[in-house]
């Protein structure tokens, strides 16, 4: 058979409810290439894999046991795909009509990038930020509610979060969002695929970062998507927010930190979590308050998340 144009890799866990959107919307993305998608099921008990197969035959479906973790999963769909450009997708995304075609014209007309993400549209149908700027120690200091109520560190974390973005401009950037991502199959097989010691999230950093030293890294808007955003993340707040605290150690770890370093802030973070619980029960409180007991409102899921953070994930972040 003839190679496929493009691998479209997909990961998912428990997702069904946004997945089935996502597939739906991949052939008319296609518009003529020669696109195979496959589908890697990370343990799901939501009926995902047998959905899929059900409604969506074409597509590939590796059914892992367990859940392998994001980097794992779509390494696996990388191993077993044949397309000379690879595109990592959430579930939580919706392809347009023909925006395939535009990744893969880029990527034909420069050689010389490595990755190249497209422009995200959120579910308002506003831009969002599909770019940011590499994490430095001391944006990410700001992040603790000690720092942050003092006002330290702020313009680097907002540097960080990138809030000059620019949806109009191709343009070469730092790191790109892993919610799409395409690479050359070369590119990304050079530089050893995801790095599966990230638990859930900076995986995206961390490519970005490594595939830079060769590379050209370039956010294209030629090319739109539709990304929900936090769907799985939402459902599994404590999971998500252990994994994005592991995956800031083993990315400064990497990249921007050594033993000592590493240290000072790993201690940081466990001072500061008492403040950061008090803080989230005053949010929770004072929302409780405004809205009424006729209005409970949603859980308050940052509060489950750090506490989830501090009875079980704690251990997991230390040894990081």
């Amino acid at each position: 058979m003839p190679t496929p144009d493009l691998s479209i890799c997909i990961v998912n866990w428990n997702g069904w409810d946004v997945l089935r959107s996502c597939l739906a919307s991949i052939p008319s993305a296609a518009d003529g290439l020669n696109v195979e998608t496959i589908v890697v099921d990370n343990g799901s008990s939501d009926g995902s894999p047998a959905n899929v197969a059900a409604e969506f035959p074409w597509a590939r479906l590796l059914i892992n046991r367990t859940n392998r973790g994001f980097a794992q999963a779509n390494n696996q769909a990388a191993a077993v795909s044949r397309g000379r450009y690879l595109l990592f997708l959430n579930n939580d995304t919706v392809l347009g009509t023909r925006s395939l075609a535009p990744l893969v014209s880029f990527l034909d007309e420069h050689p010389e990038v490595g990755m190249v993400g497209p422009l995200l549209i959120g579910r308002d149908g506003r831009p969002q930020r599909s770019y940011r700027q590499r994490p430095t120690p001391t944006a990410l200091l700001h992040r603790l509610t000690l720092f942050r109520w003092s006002g330290l560190f702020r313009r680097a974390y907002a540097r960080y979060r990138r809030r000059d973005f620019d949806p109009t401009t191709v343009r070469d950037v730092e790191a790109l969002l892993g919610a799409a991502v395409c690479l050359p199959r070369s590119v990304f097989e050079s530089h050893g695929g995801w790095d599966e010691a990230f638990p859930f999230g900076l995986e995206d950093f961390d490519l970005s970062a490594r595939v830079a030293r060769t590379h050209r890294v370039v956010f294209y808007p030629g090319a739109m998507l539709t990304h929900l955003g936090k769907e799985a993340s939402r459902k599994n707040a404590g999971f998500a927010y252990t994994g994005v605290e592991c995956g800031y150690v083993r990315y400064m770890r990497k990249h921007a930190l050594g033993p000592l370093g590493l240290w000072a802030y790993k201690t940081l973070v466990v001072v500061d979590l008492p403040f950061a619980l008090l803080a989230e029960l005053v949010r929770g409180a004072w929302k409780r308050l405004r809205r009424g007991p006729a209005h409970p409102g949603r859980p308050h899921h940052q509060l489950a998340a750090l506490w989830h953070f501090c009875s079980r994930g704690l251990g997991r972040f230390l040894r990081s």
